[in-house]
């Protein structure tokens, strides 16, 4: 039986991508390995390199080597392909692995800034593209531990 990526809100897309055939999950459709390295690298450029995710980029360390790998191994599962990250590391359980990090809303609107603006660069536009987007806003928002972090407005 297949099922819809919005089935469930709160779900990894691998989650109901298990359903669908290889060809249908969100990282087939955007290109696989090849777009998702696109998108981590660039993602990971715009961090470096725009002011206002200077807070995020502060806490991290000098070199985003390290991070862009994980988070290609992470996105790679997530999105339906190959499950890179759980293989190597087990559960994500990413909320606890961010607790080192002060993370606020100024940490995370410039993640989101960034992700945002590499997804726009790289993926097209489609429902399915809008709908991981949505999904990415939530996961951002629940990486903050610091008070002052409400969500978006």
């Amino acid at each position: 039986m297949k099922t819809s990526i919005t089935d469930c809100a709160a779900c990894p897309i691998a989650l109901t991508a298990q359903a669908m055939d290889d060809t249908t999950t969100p990282y087939a459709l955007f290109g696989g390995a090849a777009t998702v390295r696109a998108l981590c690298a660039r993602f990971y450029v715009l961090m470096d390199t725009l002011p206002e995710a200077a807070a995020c980029r502060a806490v991290h360390p000098p070199s985003l080597a390290r991070a862009e790998e994980k988070l290609f191994e992470y996105l790679t599962g997530w999105l339906g392909g190959p499950p890179l990250y759980t293989d190597k590391y087990g559960h994500p359980r990413l909320r606890m692995r961010h607790f080192v990090a002060p993370i606020g809303k100024a940490e995370v609107e410039g993640w989101l800034l960034c992700f945002h603006r590499a997804w726009a660069e790289i993926v097209p536009p489609s429902p399915t593209a809008a709908v991981i987007l949505e999904k990415i806003d939530g996961l951002g928002w629940h990486m903050a531990n610091q008070p002052e972090a409400e969500g978006p407005a």
